[in-house]
């Protein structure tokens, strides 16, 4: 599917199998960080729910609940066991209970690219999984992984065995342990781990079958950069053209995370805001093409936190909440500046917030770009809110525009 996307053909089957909340006035909140493994994390949100709620955040995005061979979560062996680093399936329960109570929905984090096995099989590496649920021989691992099974149908994960999804058994396996995770745990929303690593299809065959609230998958594609200084290239179409073929893969029941966005917005906030107008006049990530479809974030566990593999400036951080949280899509807050900035940030992005929620700020409001140059960038909004971000002077010149919120570097207005 090329550039601009109409939502009107995905709609019906969207609202009929689930993956796609349809108002489009999500606001979600990653709850955690590459650290959060070392403390009872379980414990330690569920204090927080409240705010969350109040801030108004509609769903949590949690780090993996599933046993796994490393703390954070991301090397999954035995699915059905959720006593991990992050704490035991009773203090999991009590969160989501809370969560429930605040109507703040919970969001899975799904690695299901690959399963680190039990014990070895005929070639020697532990790809099988004898001994726990769900117990797979070699045949449930991609050949280019050291299994039985197929041909992988996406990338590979090195150094670990990855589940063969063209099997039928494997397929069926997963879709009966994301159903508990729906039904019994109490997970509404799924977030699909690194969603390279297979084919579109099967995540839109989990999500018919398994039927989320709401579910985005994390397609992390590089960006395009040139020599000799390896400058990020204006035009990104390429880059985000591949997460719309993937997100029009899953029937469009899928959304994902803006990496497109988010690799122009932490260029632009360095004094070229003119990054920010394509050259057909709209926004240049995947939110001026499928804005329904788009996971807007300015950092992640990944990308920052202790990892930091591609950060987003750190003096720059309210410009770019000013920018996602004004702007259609579906904005997502990190752990980290909602809680532990410092100075603090919670006043200043929970206002953005209150702000976008007042002036019914959607995923697919409409943008007029006004300015796009070095120092300045500005829009408005659904004709109901007008902002800039960057160092130039600017305010809109009609009347009823009234300051509802300003900044280092950024303001906003509402009529």
């Amino acid at each position: 599917m090329d550039q601009m996307v109409s939502d009107d053909k995905f709609e019906e089957q969207a609202a009929r199998v689930g993956g796609i909340i349809k108002n489009g006035r999500e606001i979600l909140f990653q709850a955690f960080n590459w650290e959060s493994n070392k403390d009872n994390w379980w414990s330690k949100l569920e204090d927080k729910v409240t705010d969350l709620a109040e801030s108004g955040f509609t769903s949590a995005w949690l780090p993996p609940p599933t046993q796994s061979l490393s703390r954070d979560g991301y090397l999954p062996q035995n699915l059905y066991c959720l006593d991990s680093c992050y704490g035991s399936l009773l203090e999991l329960k009590s969160l989501l209970h809370k969560m429930n109570e605040h109507n703040l929905r919970a969001m899975a984090d799904v690695v299901i690219n690959h399963r680190i096995g039990t014990t070895q099989g005929s070639n020697g590496k532990y790809n099988r999984y004898d001994g726990i649920p769900i117990s797979w021989d070699e045949h449930a691992v991609t050949s280019c992984s050291g299994g039985k099974g197929n041909k992988s149908t996406g990338d590979n994960f090195d150094g670990v065995p990855n589940i063969d999804h063209t099997q039928e058994f494997v397929r069926k396996d997963i879709i009966e342990w994301l159903i508990w995770l729906r039904r019994s745990v109490g997970f509404q929303d799924f977030r699909f781990d690194f969603t390279k690593g297979y084919a579109a299809k099967f995540v839109k065959e989990y999500i018919e079958e398994s039927k989320p609230l709401f579910a985005v998958g994390e397609y992390w594609d590089s960006c395009e950069y040139s020599p000799p200084d390896s400058g990020l290239n204006y035009n990104q179409d390429n880059h985000r053209q591949r997460i719309i073929n993937w997100i029009d893969s899953t029937g469009g029941l899928c959304a994902a995370f803006d990496f497109t966005t988010k690799g122009i917005l932490q260029e632009a906030v360095k004094g070229e805001l003119w990054r920010l107008r394509d050259p057909e006049g709209k926004p240049p990530g995947v939110m001026g093409w499928w804005p329904s479809r788009s996971v807007t974030f300015i950092e992640n566990h990944d990308t920052g936190s202790t990892q930091g593999h591609w950060p987003f400036p750190s003096d720059h951080i309210m410009e770019g909440y000013a920018y996602i949280l004004t702007h259609p899509g579906i904005p997502t807050v990190f752990y980290d500046h909602f809680y532990d900035q410092e100075p603090s940030l919670h006043d200043e992005i929970a206002k953005l917030m209150q702000i976008r929620k007042c002036q019914d700020i959607h995923s697919r409001s409409s943008v007029k770009i006004l300015e796009a140059r070095s120092d300045l960038y500005s829009a408005i909004i659904d004709e109901k809110l007008c902002m800039k971000i960057g160092d130039g002077p600017w305010c809109p010149s009609e009347p009823e525009w009234r300051l509802a919120a300003s900044g280092d570097r950024y303001a906003v207005w509402h009529k």
